[in-house]
């Protein structure tokens, strides 16, 4: 009898959780209403959850709209997936789409598919755009990407359709308006930087800036005192520490796993 394949993500994300899942499972709340993730991103932390009850969120809507896909109509995507080919002049011709009229003329099954393709052959699965919200990441020359992952995108169809899970595409405030005592939020947002040189947040078009990461600290404070469970992730930059200065903070290392520098994927606190 087959193995049945467990829901997970379909992505690599910049930023991802999957080498901190021990860590962050220490962490959540043995009991808990709705769970809140408003920088979903790839969604490490949330497949390895699987509430029954959720609302996921993230700012980039090419990645939300993969989301809703994923939920609404699995077949008609991998269907489209399959019309793509693993080669260099294919790739940038599917990448460069967003500079052309023919972009805003793709389907919503469209869209998704070209994101999930990017993701699979760009050069370390990267997600990154430029100011004017183009995708900029370079052909990545693998010789075997998966990129027709259909038993996980049906897994995740699965598991999305069979429990109450709200897919989001707004602010991260807006995401968690409606949450209340007993619910649990886990807050990923993109991380302070390291160093001036070390600024990665174009997840987005608008980016995420130290306003943002305040905006973020005084809803987590309010989040705390309406008696929400609150959990969040960030670099341990003096920043961060100070910001955070009155809640209990744990430093934990983990591993950069995406840099174009190989010497440079060391670990970071």
């Amino acid at each position: 009898m087959a193995v049945k394949t467990k829901a997970q993500p379909f992505l690599k994300w910049a930023g991802g959780k999957r080498q901190l899942l021990p860590e962050i499972r220490k962490r959540i709340p043995a009991r808990f209403h709705t769970y809140f993730e408003p920088f979903v991103g790839a969604g490490a932390v949330f497949f390895d959850i699987q509430p029954k009850k959720a609302v996921i969120n993230d700012i980039n809507f090419e990645l939300i709209n993969t989301y809703r896909m994923i939920q609404n109509d699995v077949e008609k995507l991998i269907a489209e997936l399959e019309k793509y080919k693993n080669e260099k002049e294919f790739y940038y011709k599917i990448r460069n789409l967003d500079r052309t009229q023919e972009f805003e003329k793709l389907s919503n099954v469209e869209r998704a598919a070209r994101l999930i393709y990017l993701n699979k052959t760009c050069f370390n699965g990267l997600f990154r755009v430029n100011r004017r919200g183009q995708f900029n990441v370079p052909f990545g020359k693998y010789k075997h990407p998966n990129i027709v992952n259909a038993d996980v995108l049906r897994a995740v169809h699965e598991y999305l359709i069979t429990n109450e899970i709200s897919i989001l595409n707004v602010d991260f405030g807006q995401a968690v308006e409606q949450a209340e005592a007993g619910d649990f939020i886990y807050f990923d947002p993109p991380y302070d930087p390291l160093s001036e040189t070390a600024n990665f947040t174009d997840y987005s078009l608008h980016g995420f800036t130290r306003d943002d990461q305040i905006r973020l600290r005084d809803l987590f404070v309010k989040l705390d005192k309406r008696g929400c469970y609150v959990l969040l992730s960030n670099s341990a930059t003096p920043f961060i520490k100070e910001l955070y200065a009155d809640f209990h903070v744990e430093i934990v290392e983990a591993n950069r796993t995406i840099n174009s520098d190989a010497a440079k994927r060391g670990k970071i606190a």
